[in-house]
């Protein structure tokens, strides 16, 4: 293995234009005052307010609840993740949020259409088939809650893919590629799941271990002992990260420094050299797309500096948080990308949203005549502790060359 690169930007590339803010990041910026209502309010008008006459007390406590929701949720996360960073806040915050999401989109995707089906099939009268869906949509609510708790909060499942590289040497067929992502360790201590992850990542005895970006969620020093046990890690060949768009916000170089200490390689505009059987492959590695707009001297997402001196006739596995970048990716002649960011869409059906903004959500994806994506659906979670239709997972890429011996 050998490094013949630098962190350095490619010249020029400072001078390069911000890129144009898409239209979902614009329209996010009211999310904060809309979002709240929309999950308080038409749950608590559908559920208790509709044609179900409860009685009153039933009515009044239902409502003030809700109403609860409504002001303590916002308030909660901006204590939890504003000035204060305050975990416990955090946690209620977050756990709001999680929760008023399931149930506004259970209210709707089955509160509307069950009303709908049980007056065309003559089921009781109006009251009746009203609290009928009311109980339903409860039901179907906890249970969603609490099997996605569980999801969230178990060690992630080994999904094993087969990936297969034109270019790829004989000599490096069968190269075993561990990828976790996105572990996002916050306000729920998750040292001990850490520890278990690192454990389960290294029984896959790997070539090259890979961690693409949003560690944690909260400051190196504040996050340390969760991140430890990333210092257990084994590969074969090298341990290799890059910055995602969370460590942007937690003081990203603290980050860097802290995955340099544990004896990982940070590619930061970079590439090393992987060989192995007189053949070689690029490992390279760029900072997140959002590392220019955060002000950081010398972070920036850079091909042309990742892959400066590098045998352009050798094939290349490039680490980018975002999945975006596979278009510059595809156009720099890159032939795996591997990323996270998206968490699969974390609770259904926010996979909808996340496909607005990112051209993949999980799995294997070509783009252009040469470029593969592999996209992680997260090794942990964000925010809220639930995942619902989308399951964690730890990846073994195990990466196959056409000229393998039979």
């Amino acid at each position: 293995m050998t490094d013949t690169s630098d962190t350095r930007p490619a010249d020029g590339a400072a001078a390069q234009a911000p890129r144009p803010r898409s239209r979902v990041l614009r329209l996010m910026r009211y999310l904060p005052l809309i979002t709240p209502v929309l999950l308080w309010a038409v749950p608590c008008g559908m559920l208790l307010h509709t044609g179900q006459d409860w009685p009153l007390p039933v009515t009044l406590i239902g409502t003030v609840l809700f109403a609860l929701g409504l002001v303590g949720m916002p308030y909660a996360m901006m204590r939890g993740h504003g000035r204060r960073q305050e975990d416990r806040s955090a946690i209620i915050g977050d756990t709001l949020l999680g929760g008023s999401w399931v149930l506004f989109t259970w209210t709707v995707l089955l509160g509307v259409p069950a009303r709908i089906a049980l007056t065309v099939a003559g089921v009781g009268e109006g009251q009746d088939r009203a609290r009928i869906v009311t109980w339903a949509v409860l039901a179907v609510t906890a249970l969603l809650l609490a099997w996605g708790y569980a999801e969230a909060r178990r060690v992630p499942r080994v999904r094993r893919v087969e990936v297969r590289l034109p270019r790829l040497g004989a000599g490096l067929d069968g190269l075993r590629v561990a990828l976790i992502t996105d572990t996002h360790y916050g306000p729920l201590d998750r040292a001990r799941w850490s520890a278990r992850v690192c454990e389960k990542v290294n029984a896959l005895d790997a070539d090259l271990v890979c961690h693409t970006g949003d560690i944690a969620d909260g400051t190196a020093e504040r996050r340390r002992a969760q991140a430890a046990p990333l210092g257990t890690v084994r590969a074969t060949h090298a341990r290799v990260y890059v910055t995602g768009n969370h460590e942007y916000y937690s003081e990203a170089q603290g980050w860097v420094d802290l995955m340099d200490e544990l004896g990982w390689e940070p590619l930061r505009n970079r590439h090393l050299l992987l060989e192995r059987g007189g053949d070689t492959l690029v490992v390279a590695g760029v900072d997140d797309v959002t590392a220019e707009s955060s002000g950081l001297a010398g972070h920036g997402a850079h091909l042309a500096g990742a892959l400066r001196g590098a045998d352009a006739d050798h094939p290349v596995l490039l680490l980018a948080h975002q999945p975006k970048f596979v278009d510059e990716a595809a156009a720099g002649g890159v032939d795996l990308q591997l990323s996270g960011h998206t968490h699969g869409g974390q609770i259904w059906p926010f996979h909808y949203l996340v496909r607005l903004d990112q051209p993949a959500l999980a799995g294997l994806t070509r783009h252009g005549d040469r470029t593969l994506l592999y996209t992680s659906r997260g090794t942990g979670f964000w925010g809220p502790p639930f995942r619902v239709f989308a399951p964690s997972e730890i990846t073994l890429l195990v990466l196959r060359s056409p000229r393998r011996a039979a």
